[in-house]
């Protein structure tokens, strides 16, 4: 269970503040933990800093802002002085906990200790390493916004604040990990969102106890998603403002993590994942087709590769006019390891390229070819029709917008290919249909995984089919329960 940490009052004595901040931020034993001893208007007071999470030329300006401050200008309300007239900074609080100032100095604020003061001054001055706000590599569009979200909690709400001015926007501050203090702010829009959805999310995250979030947002994603061994996430992730916005404005909420280029959107569907911007950025019938395509795509990645090995065990099952589908010749090889050798291959090669530098990912993707491709049916390890259904698979796992869910479909088309080879036809059939029944059985939040097909609801189901004109799509989802659901 988190440890309670007790209050520990600031005592007007500054000495004695001193001493317990050296000890607890470790003063002396961490290069960057800085402490400061000044003295303006003839006042002793300290600073309590980390080196290279505040910004120097503000600090400075105030230290000069201090330095010009007399004896007899803070001879009386000393506090009220300081916060309101001599340190001219936007984000300024006072605190009286001192382990609470320790908490805060260590996120990148500043405390500033002043002598026979009660309290103690905190200079939210900080900032951190960022890079810019490059357009994602996963969720690249040949036209629109090129600004993705970055490591920077802060950067991200800007980002999406710009999108959604809306009034009733909410972004609300929580801290996880009893030792990491990890920030993470909850997104949503007042007026549309379910307020009982909020409050269960909230509720779900204030139940996190553990020492840290290292893996950001995934960690997140494992506590409040349930099932741990179910492959299907019912959560989507984006690194695109763009997206969270349209998810906003449909009653979805957001979660921010800090440390993280990734945006949290709960609840989702199974169509979610299969979604993409550039749908939206076309006109609506080319966005249609698009859409088609992918799911043609993503189908063909599960069930084409089991169902043309089923035809290879029993030929029967083909028409007459489909009997040229199988191998022209047998290779060395069973069909079937042939397969899960090439899957495990493809695996391989892609965990490679990504250890890969850029300057040899050229060379190694020759060598793949050459090992995957030519050489290996020379050689009888895989035949010509293993590799053209295998593509296929592969070109539907890669347009799988998702990576999380291109990565589940791939365990489910090898367990579909395994029961297919132990039980043939019925074991196609029954893995099939229970492989449905699991994606129908599934929750995200209490939304249906497979909404609006199962259970059937005529007009959303149209919307995710086919790309709708956005001047139709005047309805927000109403399996989200939203507040307002007229667009």
């Amino acid at each position: 269970m988190e440890k309670t940490t007790r209050k520990k009052r600031v005592n007007s004595n500054i000495d004695e503040n001193i001493n317990y901040l050296r000890k607890e931020l470790g003063v002396g034993k961490s290069f960057d933990i800085i402490h400061l001893d000044m003295e303006y208007a003839e006042k002793r007071m300290a600073m309590f800093l980390v080196d290279g999470l505040v910004k120097d030329d503000i600090l400075h300006l105030l230290m000069k802002f201090l330095a010009n401050v007399k004896k007899e200008d803070l001879e009386k309300d000393v506090l009220k002085k300081l916060l309101k007239t001599y340190i001219p900074y936007v984000e300024v609080d006072t605190i009286d906990d001192l382990n609470k100032v320790v908490d805060t100095v260590l996120s990148g604020p500043t405390a500033l200790l002043v002598d026979g003061i009660d309290e103690i001054i905190l200079i939210d001055a900080r900032t951190y390493p960022v890079r810019g706000p490059a357009e994602p590599d996963t969720e690249r569009v040949v036209r629109g916004s090129r600004d993705g979200f970055v490591e920077t909690i802060v950067f991200n709400t800007a980002l999406t604040r710009r999108r959604v001015r809306d009034r009733t926007l909410r972004m609300e501050f929580m801290q996880l990990g009893r030792r990491s203090k990890t920030d993470i702010v909850i997104c949503y829009i007042g007026d549309i969102a379910d307020p009982s959805m909020v409050e269960n999310l909230k509720e779900m995250l204030s139940k996190i106890d553990t020492d840290g979030l290292p893996m950001a947002e995934k960690t997140i994603d494992e506590y409040i998603s349930g099932d741990y061994w179910n492959p299907f996430p019912v959560i989507r992730y984006t690194e695109r403002p763009d997206t969270t916005a349209a998810h906003l404005f449909e009653g979805h909420v957001c979660i921010f993590v800090d440390g993280s280029p990734s945006a949290i959107i709960t609840p989702v569907t199974f169509w979610h994942h299969l979604q993409h911007a550039e749908e939206y950025r076309n006109k609506p019938l080319s966005g249609a087709y698009l859409r088609i395509v992918r799911y043609l795509a993503v189908l063909g990645s599960i069930f084409l590769m089991p169902l043309w090995y089923l035809f290879n065990i029993e030929p029967g099952l083909l028409p007459a006019g489909l009997d040229f589908i199988g191998p022209n010749k047998e290779g060395q090889v069973p069909l079937l390891l042939q397969f899960l050798l090439i899957e495990v291959g493809i695996d391989m090669l892609r965990m490679a390229t990504i250890h890969t530098p850029t300057s040899l990912a050229t060379a190694l993707g020759l060598v793949a070819a050459l090992m995957i491709g030519q050489v290996a049916v020379e050689v009888g390890l895989f035949t010509n029709e293993v590799i053209l259904y295998f593509s296929i698979a592969a070109i539907g796992t890669f347009a799988t917008p998702s990576y999380e869910l291109s990565l589940a479909n791939r365990l489910a088309r090898i367990a579909l290919l395994l029961i297919t080879a132990v039980f043939h036809t019925s074991g196609y059939v029954i893995s099939a249909t229970l492989f449905i029944i699991m994606l129908a059985r599934m929750q995200s939040f209490g939304v249906p995984y497979l909404w609006p097909f199962i259970p059937f609801s005529y007009r959303p189901f149209r919307d995710v089919l086919v790309r709708a004109p956005i001047p139709l799509k005047n309805r927000r989802p109403r399996i989200l329960h939203p507040q307002d659901p007229d667009r």
